[in-house]
């Protein structure tokens, strides 16, 4: 038997326009867009990765995925990190 009841939506209470209203407006502000926004916001130019086709040697390959296995993240993040602190 599972202890997770289901909410019993026939006492809920439905929201007013003037919380609708409200609502609206703080998804506005928070995305900067006129419509309700799904998933992830966009992000600026200067943030945006770009699409490549690269050539990586296989014992590289082997480290990045060993490393980012360890760290619980993808191996083109380890790769990328690596690029990013040898290119400053």
């Amino acid at each position: 038997m599972s202890k997770i009841k289901e909410f019993d939506f026939s006492k809920a209470r439905r929201a007013t326009p003037k919380e609708l209203r409200f609502f609206k407006k703080a998804i506005e502000n928070t995305f900067g867009i006129k419509r309700p926004f799904r998933g992830r916001p966009p992000k600026g130019p200067l943030l945006k990765y770009q699409d490549i086709h690269i050539r990586i040697h296989p014992r590289a390959l082997k480290w990045a995925r060993a490393l980012a296995k360890k760290r619980g993240m993808g191996y083109q993040t380890i790769i990328n990190e690596t690029l990013l602190k040898h290119a400053a």
